[in-house]
């Protein structure tokens, strides 16, 4: 069985729009799945690399309730407001130390 040049190409194409559907739906999928109410969730993974802190370290500040968490189907997550105010307060808290200090 031998086909053209024409319509393999014409195969090719069908099957590429059908990969760009395909990756638009498992993008939307992904943003659906990783936002709460239109705000971004991060999981512990993120929320390590973005504070360069240990899993540990994680632990106790989710513990203190330094850093408010949301538990999904046994999956920890963070919005990402909710991490940016934990890294102003303790901006805050760093300075309000050096202050005291002098």
């Amino acid at each position: 069985m031998n086909i053209d040049r024409m319509e393999f190409l014409s195969w090719m194409k069908r099957i590429m729009d059908r990969f760009d559907l395909l990756g638009q739906d498992i993008s939307e999928s992904k943003n659906n799945l990783s936002s709460i109410d239109g705000e971004e969730l991060l999981d512990n993974q993120d929320v390590l690399q973005m504070l360069k802190i240990s899993n540990r370290s994680l632990q106790r500040y989710r513990s203190s309730g330094k850093l408010p968490y949301y538990t999904i189907s046994g999956k920890l997550y963070y919005k990402l407001s909710d991490v940016h105010q934990f890294i102003r307060d303790s901006f805050a808290a760093s300075a309000s130390k050096t202050k005291a200090k002098k």
